[in-house]
C-alpha cells in the first residue's frame, strides 16, 4: 500500500465549532438590514416598511424553504438561496427592484463579514501547519463561509464550496473535484469530517480513508474509517496509518 497524499477536511464542526457563529451571523445581518432601511427610508421620508425582526426573519427562512425546494438543484447554495429570498421579500414589502436587489445584496455582504467570524480549535494552525509538510491538504464544505477569507485558508490552496458546483455533498462531485485537483488517487488520499452522511459515508465509498470527528462509541465502522473526539487526535490515526502501512513512524 502506498502512504497518504493528500487529505481533505470539512469546515464546521470540524475545525470549529460552528453553532454559536451561525446563530449570530444569522441574527445579526438581518438585524442590520432592518436598521439600515429604517434609516434609508427616514432619509427619504418614506414609509417604513412593514418588516420586523421575528415576522420578517420566519418569512426570510419559509422564502429560503421554499426555493429549495422549487429549485432543488439549488438547495445547496445557501448565498443564493438567501441572496433570492431577500430580493423578493424586500419587493413584496414595496421596495422598487432596483433597490431591493442592492439592499439584498448589501444584505450578504453583513453576512459573510459575521460568517467568517469563527474561532479554530486551538490546535487546528499548528496541526495543519505540520500536516503541509507532508500531505497536500484541501477544504470540502456545504457551508457558505467565504472561503478565502476564514481564518485557515492559507493552509487550504484547493478548497471547495460543494453547494457552489451545484452538488451539496453527499454527492461525490465535491470529493473527486478535489482529488482532480490534488492529481491524487482516492485510495491515497483521506477525509476528515463531523457528519457521518455528508463526509464519512461518500468519502469510504470513493475509496479515500475517513475520520470521522464523534464522540459516538457504538457503531461499527467500515474499513478505512477511523473515529476520533476532536481534531487533535488526528495526529494519532496518521502515525497508526503510517506504522501498519510503510513499517516507519510518523514523524511530528
Amino acid at each position: 500500500m502506498t502512504l497518504l497524499k493528500a487529505i481533505t477536511f470539512d469546515l464546521d464542526d470540524t475545525l470549529w465549532d460552528n453553532h454559536g457563529v451561525m446563530a449570530r451571523t444569522e441574527a445579526g445581518h438581518y438585524r442590520w438590514l432592518l436598521e439600515a432601511l429604517e434609516a434609508w427610508c427616514a432619509a427619504r421620508q418614506a414609509p417604513a416598511l412593514a418588516l420586523t425582526e421575528e415576522a420578517g426573519g420566519l418569512d426570510y427562512l419559509q422564502r429560503r424553504q421554499a426555493l429549495a425546494k422549487q429549485v432543488p438543484e439549488r438547495r445547496g447554495d445557501f448565498t443564493w438561496l438567501r441572496l433570492r429570498a431577500l430580493e423578493a421579500q424586500l419587493e413584496a414589502v414595496g421596495l422598487p427592484r432596483s433597490a431591493a436587489l442592492m439592499w439584498a445584496a448589501a444584505a450578504m455582504n453583513e453576512f459573510h463579514r459575521l460568517r467568517v467570524q469563527v474561532t479554530p480549535h486551538p490546535e487546528a494552525a499548528g496541526l495543519l501547519a505540520v500536516l503541509t509538510e507532508r500531505y497536500q491538504l484541501a477544504a470540502i464544505t456545504n457551508g457558505n463561509i467565504h472561503l478565502a477569507r476564514q481564518p485557515l485558508a492559507a493552509y487550504f490552496p484547493v478548497a471547495i464550496a460543494a453547494g457552489e458546483l451545484l452538488a451539496p455533498k453527499p454527492d461525490p462531485t465535491p470529493f473527486l473535484d478535489a482529488l482532480s485537483r490534488l492529481n491524487v488517487a482516492p485510495e491515497h488520499a483521506m477525509h476528515v469530517g463531523d457528519s457521518w452522511q455528508e463526509d464519512i459515508l461518500p468519502a469510504q465509498q470513493l475509496g479515500m480513508h475517513a475520520v470521522w470527528i464523534s464522540e459516538a462509541q457504538a457503531q461499527p465502522l467500515p474499513p478505512r474509517v477511523h473515529r476520533i473526539a476532536h481534531i487533535k487526535e488526528l495526529p494519532g490515526v496518521l502515525e497508526t496509518l503510517e506504522q501498519h502501512y510503510s513499517g516507519g513512524v510518523y514523524s511530528h
